[in-house]
């Protein structure tokens, strides 16, 4: 008895192992940094980010400015710092209409299932049949090249994830014998989905959650790209790249750069931090 009550002890705690997570721990601290940068822009930026000075343009990165400028002499720094604002902000907003909406609809179809439950999963499958980037491009078209269309087409087109996820979650845990034991003492149905099912699919939901804000990130700077995402002036990194499209071979390195790094790192965090958050909150890799 006394060498299990040991065992127990000695457990790392969850924050404990995702310390021993080195990756995910960087990951984190990049996602953190960024997270500042954003609330920083808030109360302050070197200059405006839409501040036009034509006599200051193109300059290359140096003491007035440490990012230099665009075509429009426009503050490097001041637009990346607004724009990590927006990234984030737009990314995270997405994510939140595909958790909201899959997770209700995949407990319903895996714990219910019957003929509804089968609708719900073959629209979710017909939604998956669409390359991701075609869909949301087709939906933010539909809806109006701006921010908010950007956002809700890839919030809508992140729901089958989550929607499958929680479908494959909630078929293996009702299976569970305490699940039985709760529909055999006559508990609502109800209360079992919401109180002991939907607890225990927590897991890979967290991790399918920091993997899909690296996606959306990158799916709404796509779009902004394109040019049927977030539109002109506003500071953000993928409309920031194709700003710059026309700029590379003329040595104007720095209106790329550091917008293409940006996403680059905050995407590669998110993948990082998801990967240690699924090591960290899985006992059998301790």
């Amino acid at each position: 008895m006394s060498e299990q009550k040991n065992i127990g002890i000695d457990r790392p705690s969850f924050l404990q192992r995702l310390v021993k997570q080195k990756m995910a721990l960087v990951g984190g601290i990049v996602i953190l940094l960024w997270l500042l940068i954003g609330l920083v822009s808030f109360f302050y930026t070197p200059y405006g980010p839409n501040e036009v000075n034509m006599a200051e343009k193109l300059l290359a990165p140096g003491a007035g400015h440490l990012m230099g400028t665009d075509n429009f002499g426009r503050d490097i720094l001041s637009r990346m710092m607004c724009g990590a604002r927006i990234s984030l902000l737009l990314g995270f907003v997405a994510v939140c209409i595909s958790l909201c909406i899959g997770i209700p609809l995949g407990a319903f179809s895996g714990y219910y299932e019957g003929k509804a439950g089968n609708l719900i999963m073959r629209v979710m499958d017909s939604l998956q049949a669409f390359p991701m980037l075609i869909l949301v491009m087709s939906i933010s078209v539909a809806l109006g090249r701006n921010s908010f269309s950007a956002m809700l087409a890839v919030g809508i087109a992140g729901i089958p994830n989550f929607a499958r996820l929680m479908y494959a979650q909630t078929l293996s845990v009702k299976q569970s014998a305490f699940i039985e034991g709760e529909h055999a003492i006559g508990l609502p149905r109800r209360d079992i989905l919401v109180r002991h099912i939907l607890p225990n699919c927590i897991t890979p939901i967290l991790v399918r959650l920091s993997l899909s804000l690296g996606s959306a990130i990158l799916t709404v700077s796509s779009l902004s790209f394109l040019g049927i995402g977030v539109q002109p002036p506003t500071p953000e990194w993928g409309y920031m790249i194709s700003d710059a499209r026309g700029y590379i071979l003329t040595g104007e390195w720095w209106m790329i750069f550091f917008p293409g790094l940006a996403i680059a790192s905050l995407v590669l965090s998110f993948n990082l931090f998801g990967d240690g958050l699924r090591d960290a909150l899985d006992y059998r890799t301790q």
